[in-house]
């Protein structure tokens, strides 16, 4: 049975993209990812002031529209960039979580204790995400698109990518997340240190 999530195929972030030239090609090949249940999961998952779908889109294509200036490999920036915040946990609240099971809004329950920093949200959700994405899309993998992933959240994480789409997924998520930029106070929430849980 399809959850009312999955109701609208073309709508946020793909609105302002549809028409664009690289459209069809990005679409071809991120749209099993895209369209699938698992992931229309994101639109209900609060990243800053969006979705964590509408965030992954945008670093998506952007990624996609790099990678055919640098001539890097565009279906690994395509995928890379959908995949690179694809967490199994929300890290921020938002009243459409009670849409979803318990296990997507793991930190905000009752009892459940706050992690020390280093492996809070921003510290942590790169490695997340990668092995979320080997768990659901795996035969999508290779070893290009899994360090682009692992390594977006350079220099937080430390290691720098270690391959040209490792680049251009940092680059574009720097980018697309400059807009959410809060004042500097806000800094420990944006990058993951402290979750705020807001009704």
């Amino acid at each position: 049975m399809q959850k009312k999530y999955i109701d609208e195929k073309l709508e946020s972030n793909l609105t302002s993209i549809v028409n664009c030239d690289d459209f069809k090609e990005w679409y071809d090949i991120v749209s099993p990812i895209l369209l699938s249940e698992e992931f229309q999961k994101r639109k209900l998952m609060k990243h800053h002031d969006e979705s964590v779908w509408d965030h992954c889109v945008e670093v998506s294509f952007k990624a996609f529209r790099y990678s055919k200036k640098f001539k890097v490999n565009s279906r690994n920036c395509a995928i890379a960039g959908l995949m690179h915040d694809f967490y199994p946990h929300a890290w921020q609240y938002s009243k459409s979580l009670e849409k979803l099971d318990k296990s997507y809004s793991y930190y905000f329950l009752p009892n459940t204790k706050k992690p020390k920093i280093f492996k809070q949200h921003g510290f942590i959700h790169a490695r997340e995400a990668r092995d979320n994405f080997k768990k659901f899309y795996g035969d999508l993998s290779n070893s290009h698109i899994e360090n682009a992933i692992l390594r977006h959240m350079f220099p937080l994480n430390i290691k720098p990518p270690t391959c040209k789409e490792g680049w251009i997924i940092t680059l574009a998520d720097k980018i697309v997340s400059i807009k959410n930029l809060p004042n500097i106070k806000e800094w420990p929430k944006y990058i993951g240190i402290h979750n705020s849980k807001k009704y």
